[in-house]
């Protein structure tokens, strides 16, 4: 008999049967490049924090700008200020500023 769980976000997700689940084991231990990790690999495991490193790191900065001028940059979607530092180098690059 499948188990229902309601979660506290209000959706209801079935388990696996444990037949469904041990025929899900058998086949992920079957898999050569998908073994589980021994005690000795989980303890050196450590969780990855922050951002990740990169060779240039780019300085923070802090500007005034007009407001329509940073509600229309904003309203480019995700990864706005990307765009800028594209817009940016561009001008830079064609001697514009």
């Amino acid at each position: 008999m499948k188990k229902i769980v309601n979660t506290r976000a209000g959706l209801e997700i079935t388990l696996p049967t444990s037949e469904e689940n041990a025929a899900i084991n058998a086949a992920a231990l079957s898999d050569p490049d998908a073994q589980p990790l021994s005690d000795a690999e989980l303890a050196r495991l450590r969780p990855a924090r922050g951002r990740p490193v990169v060779a240039v790191k780019r300085p923070m900065l802090s500007m005034r700008v007009d407001p329509d001028v940073l509600a229309h940059l904003r309203a480019s979607g995700k990864g706005w200020q990307t765009k800028v530092n594209a817009l940016l180098r561009q001008a830079v690059e064609q001697g514009k500023i």
